[in-house]
């Protein structure tokens, strides 16, 4: 009994002592996390735990906003694209493993990235171990001697690919050998960033603008500088933390995308407009031209082009010439004299004033009438006959008529139209581009000359940029209102609507109603019995100004800007339009030249809107059509022409791709040669297998337009390197 009693005590006792050392252990750990958590000390081996564990404050990029035409077609949009690095520091890297697998890797890379050999991609990743392997020799080294100095550990980010590489290349990455592992262990870091993609190529390339190469710099032309700071975003903060031996990012502030803006541009009218531009500028060999169509009612912008011959003689968007080209306007100008005189009672329409052979002298200068060379004598003309022959005498002496005592008077009505009120833009511009600069008496800046008054009236002394002609002659066609043209037309911040813009109007009545009337009269005659009468259309009625304005230079006038300025159908008006040639080769007219573009416009955009009556669309019983077949895949135009019943020869050999022709007497087929290693020839087909052709052999593809294939932008035939993107254009 006694003896139980001792074991007893002995037990207790061993228990007791054990209790006490668990409770002294657990006050010194509470005593220790208490040091390390108040205590200097404790703050300085977080930082090394952190140090090892946390890589804090990396910049999260925010999604810049897209760039959407007026019914949701993408103009510019940010994908993300991936820099590839290999971190060999890696937890769970084994040089055993990569040994055996960085054959296979850099084959695979070398095929997929041809930028760089085989041998090559192997060199740089066995590189990029020997640079760990030295790295942690050094820091063994500095151990041993007791030095407190950083090893920099360049093997953590050792830049795989030259080139960024898109999410469909990055998931292809991770399934090559070794990279097809946890990241803790292949050491892959795909670090994202944002790029810029038009996915309508250049179209309307000046008015969306650009981004910087490094898009955190922001916009750099046009929508996107214009509007930069709500296309940007808020960027987030993230940082990477090591938790389980693998490095995780952990976001502390997320990144807030950019603002989406949807503009008024409507793609098929500016495909029409820069196509039509395109095709005169190369025509007439011009320096550049520009080409505007905004609805009359809205003041919407539907198509906008600022083409420039470049070094290479081709043409493309260059200089925003719609908002800053500051040139003497010429004839165009005619139409706001006319206006002014008329609203002041200066003239009637049926008023004459002598022209002669065309010339006429004031103060010792003389002014001509482009016909003066002829020496015909037209004896008087009247004022609808001046502005539809653009007679610079008629219009010098209905201004010397009303207003050569009286200059001041002469600008107040072109102030009363709202030509001198400075407005702002879509685009950025500066010092005096987008504004019109026109003289008035007394300008102490500007000296008014004794002929200044006269030389103004037919578009001299003054410089106005095109987009105020334009502004100028759609409020002639929207009833006497003048309305701001515009661009931007809503803002969206993550999917709601926070603007809607509506036309600023500039001025409400520019000129009373009789005056109006009458001015509408004269433009329509400039088109049908004037000197635009090659502008005269078929299907509606045109009304608008030639104008044609020498360009100052050294102190006289060298070479010509030649312009059209109007709208259409004259009778209910849906468009305007300006189009202008700097420097045209040949004589120039703004009839001829611009008025031809302007008509190309018209005609092709009416077309687009018009919708014919069903007993207009009566089916011709006499005429019997076959359908055009496209290029392609041959088992589809087949059984298409099996259900038609119409007569087919089948390719000479076996093939799945054909190009298709047509006779008098059957559809024939001619095989398609396909090589992996040359570009295919996509040209007639149809988008889809277009596409399809072209993904397969491993290029990116960029659609303009619909229908089928026209041109394709690398050339047939032409060695093929993976991920290179060709552009196609379809009609």
């Amino acid at each position: 009994m006694k003896k139980n009693r001792n074991n007893k005590q002995a037990i207790l006792g061993r228990y007791g002592f054990i209790v006490a050392f668990l409770m002294l252990f657990a006050v010194m750990v509470i005593f220790s996390a208490g040091k390390i958590v108040f205590t200097a000390e404790g703050k300085k081996w977080r930082e090394v735990g952190e140090k090892e564990t946390v890589i804090r404050d990396r910049v999260i990029l925010p999604k810049r906003g897209n760039i959407y035409t007026h019914d949701g077609k993408l103009l510019a949009t940010t994908e993300p694209l991936y820099n590839i690095y290999m971190d060999f520091w890696a937890g769970g890297m084994e040089k055993d493993t990569l040994t055996k697998y960085v054959g296979d890797l850099s084959v695979a890379l070398a095929k997929k990235f041809p930028d760089r050999t085989a041998a090559q991609y192997k060199n740089l990743i066995m590189g990029g171990w020997e640079m760990r392997e030295k790295e942690e020799r050094q820091i063994k080294e500095n151990q041993e001697k007791g030095i407190d100095k950083k090893v920099p550990l360049r093997s953590r980010y050792v830049k795989i690919l030259r080139k960024d590489i898109s999410y469909v290349d990055l998931k292809e990455l991770r399934t090559y050998p070794f990279l097809n592992q946890r990241s803790n262990r292949s050491g892959l870091i795909a670090e994202e960033r944002n790029a810029r993609k038009r996915p309508f190529g250049n179209l309307a390339n000046r008015t969306v603008g650009s981004v910087y190469k490094d898009i955190e710099k922001g916009g750099a032309s046009g929508l996107e500088l214009k509007y930069d700071s709500l296309l940007r975003g808020v960027p987030g903060v993230k940082f990477r933390q090591k938790i389980q031996g693998r490095w995780m990012d952990v976001v502390e502030k997320p990144a807030e995308e950019g603002w989406d803006i949807i503009t008024t541009i409507d793609a098929d009218i500016q495909d029409i407009t820069e196509r039509s531009l395109r095709a005169k500028l190369i025509e007439t060999d011009a320096e550049s031209g520009t080409a505007i169509i905004m609805e009359v009612k809205n003041g919407e912008i539907k198509g906008i082009v600022n083409l420039d011959r470049m070094s290479n003689g081709n043409y493309a968007e260059g200089n925003p010439n719609a908002f800053s080209y500051m040139n003497e306007p010429g004839s165009t100008f005619k139409t706001v004299t006319a206006m002014v005189a008329l609203d002041d009672g200066v003239i009637t329409p049926t008023d004459s004033f002598f022209v002669g052979n065309g010339l006429f002298q004031y103060k010792g200068k003389w002014v001509r009438d482009h016909y003066w060379r002829r020496g015909q004598d037209r004896g008087y003309m009247n004022v609808n006959q001046g502005i539809a022959v653009s007679s610079n005498v008629v219009m010098s002496k209905i201004v010397l008529k009303g207003y050569e005592n009286n200059p001041t008077k002469y600008i107040e009505g072109i102030d009363r139209i709202g030509l001198r009120k400075r407005l702002t833009w879509d685009v950025p511009l500066s010092g005096i581009e987008g504004t019109s600069s026109i003289r008035f008496p007394n300008d102490k800046n500007n000296y008014w000359s004794k002929t200044t008054l006269p030389w103004m009236s037919f578009g001299y002394e003054t410089q106005i940029p095109p987009i105020y002609m334009l502004m100028f002659y759609n409020g002639i066609a929207n009833g006497g209102t003048m309305i701001k043209p515009f661009i931007a037309k809503q803002f969206f911040e993550k999917g709601k609507m926070v603007k809607n813009v509506e036309a600023e109007v500039v001025n409400p009545k520019m000129c009373k109603d009789t005056t109006l009337e009458l001015i509408q009269q004269m433009l329509v005659k400039v088109v049908t019995s004037g000197t635009a009468k090659v502008v005269a259309s078929d299907y509606f009625t045109i009304a608008g100004k030639t104008g044609t304005a020498g360009i100052a230079s050294r102190g006289g006038y060298q070479d010509y800007y030649v312009s059209f300025c109007g709208y259409f159908p004259a009778e209910e008006p849906m468009y305007t339009i300006f189009v202008g040639l700097r420097k045209p080769k040949g004589s120039p007219s703004g009839g001829g030249m611009a008025g031809m573009v302007f008509k190309n416009i018209a005609e092709q955009t009416y077309l687009r809107k018009v919708r014919l009556d069903v007993e207009d669309c009566k089916i011709d019983s006499t005429l019997h059509k076959q359908p055009v077949l496209k290029n392609g895949n041959w088992n589809r135009n087949r059984s298409l022409l099996n259900a038609l019943n119409f007569p087919a020869e089948g390719p000479a050999k076996a093939t799945d791709w054909v190009k298709m022709k047509m006779d008098s007497v059957s559809y024939k087929s001619e095989p398609l040669e396909l090589n992996n290693s040359l570009i295919p020839d996509v040209r007639g087909m149809g988008a889809r297998d277009a596409i399809y052709l072209l993904e397969k052999s491993g290029l990116r593809v960029n659609l303009i337009g619909a229908g089928k294939v026209v041109s394709q932008s690398l050339s047939p035939g032409q060695k093929l390197v993976r991920g290179t993107t060709v552009t196609l254009t379809m009609r």
